[in-house]
């Protein structure tokens, strides 16, 4: 059986570039792939951006009507790999905070009904420690739950993404709100976060 995994960590833990590899490998081997974000993120466009300055174009984005299940069947059959869902290797999702609850849902059906493995990299919680609805379901579903590491500027384990605006961080606003488009974001661990929050 198929299996969903969630390879979440803080902003800055090499998320994106630990999915492109993955994608490399499989390749290497001629294994077909599919790569999905999330139409939100709009960082890239329809590239996922590793900080290492590696990118890549997603072979679909999924918008929050999206039936995943069904756009990675729609994709494996159109010929634009080889055809038929069952030769797909795997679903690489970036940014998978962002699915919603229902799409999670597809990604499990897709690995356990569908015998294709979904490997999802995303953030937990956002700028105030609430978890992102779609990263709530992983955590729920997901057979293997994986931390990817990163450090805070003081040198300890980083888990809490602090967001700044004008070089300041800010404890209120919306849920989503993408890095570099009017925010940045600074990986923290518990004790600066809430120093920086008072």
């Amino acid at each position: 059986m198929a299996k969903l995994y969630f390879r979440y960590g803080a902003m800055n833990s090499g998320k994106s570039t630990a999915l492109l590899q993955v994608a490399h490998n499989y390749e290497e081997r001629s294994q077909q792939i599919l790569i999905a974000k999330p139409a939100v993120d709009t960082k890239g466009d329809s590239t996922i951006v590793s900080r290492l300055g590696v990118d890549r174009h997603v072979d679909f984005l999924v918008t929050p009507e999206s039936n995943l299940r069904d756009l990675a069947h729609e994709y494996a059959n159109n010929g634009l790999i080889i055809p038929g869902i069952r030769n797909l290797a795997c679903l690489l999702i970036d940014e998978a905070q962002f699915l919603t609850r229902e799409q999670v849902d597809q990604a499990f059906e897709l690995a356990v009904l569908d015998g294709v493995p979904v490997l999802a990299y995303g953030i937990r919680t956002d700028f105030l420690t609430v978890g992102f609805p779609g990263s709530i379901r992983l955590m729920e579903l997901s057979h293997s739950l994986e931390e990817l590491k990163t450090i805070c500027r003081c040198g300890r384990k980083a888990m809490f993404n602090g967001r700044k605006f004008d070089g300041e961080f800010i404890f209120e606003g919306d849920q989503v709100a993408i890095d570099g488009v009017e925010v940045t974001y600074e990986s923290l661990c518990g004790v600066c976060y809430l120093n920086e929050r008072g």
